[in-house]
């Protein structure tokens, strides 16, 4: 009888319910309307998840990197602190190591 590497399958199906736990708020999925745009809190959101939008929307014509319909300034901002905090942000608080000579 196999062993299963129960770990395994555990952090499989983790990794699965994550995934689509992102996905379900995809920017330009219709979920926003004029009248209910999309705002600061959901520009974070999209920022966090632009990578998993970037590679869906190359499959997709109804998924896009970002929100078109939003409130503009605040949507933005959100979008932008998403992006900058989440690749920008790790690369400025590494430190560099010394060579000992």
């Amino acid at each position: 009888m196999r062993k299963f590497n129960y770990r395994l399958i555990v952090l499989t199906l983790l990794l699965l319910s994550l995934l689509m736990l992102m996905t379900g708020c995809m920017p330009g999925d219709g979920s926003y309307t004029p009248n209910d745009p999309a705002g600061f809190l959901s520009g974070i959101w999209h920022g966090w998840i632009a990578p998993i939008s970037l590679i869906v929307s190359l499959f997709s014509d109804n998924i896009h990197l970002y929100e078109p319909i939003n409130t503009g300034f605040w949507y933005e901002f959100g979008f932008y602190i998403a992006i900058i905090s989440g690749f920008g942000g790790l690369s400025l608080s590494r430190r560099r190591r010394k060579n000992k000579d």
